[in-house]
């Protein structure tokens, strides 16, 4: 796995913490369970050592991807186009607006 540039990558949050998801289905930084934690992966910084969670089509060659956002919402939309269809991969963490006792982060991953 490469360095991607950083404008490849999309973020999620839910206002306590960020994950950076790349163009190419991949999570290459994510503190959890607040922005100033350890993280759990940062291939970001590390390609090797950082560790990364990745859901992509099992051969990438000649797709093209694409990012987006669900309109007005916090959910990123990752495309992967080829000859032979289209995949997509959601990203969101859910905003916990109740004042639950215990923070609890999410970090929800669709194919």
């Amino acid at each position: 796995m490469a360095y991607q540039p950083i404008e490849n990558y999309g973020i999620v949050g839910n206002m306590r913490t960020v994950a950076l998801v790349g163009i190419n289905g991949s999570i290459d930084w994510f503190c959890c369970p607040k922005f100033d934690s350890p993280s759990i992966f940062c291939a970001i910084l590390d390609e090797n050592k950082g560790g990364h969670f990745k859901i992509a089509p099992a051969q990438e060659g000649g797709a093209t991807h694409k990012q987006l956002y669900w309109p007005e919402t916090n959910v990123l939309i990752t495309r992967f186009l080829s000859h032979d269809g289209v995949a997509e991969v959601i990203d969101f963490m859910p905003v916990d607006f109740h004042g639950h006792e215990h923070e609890v982060n999410i970090l929800v991953r669709r194919v």
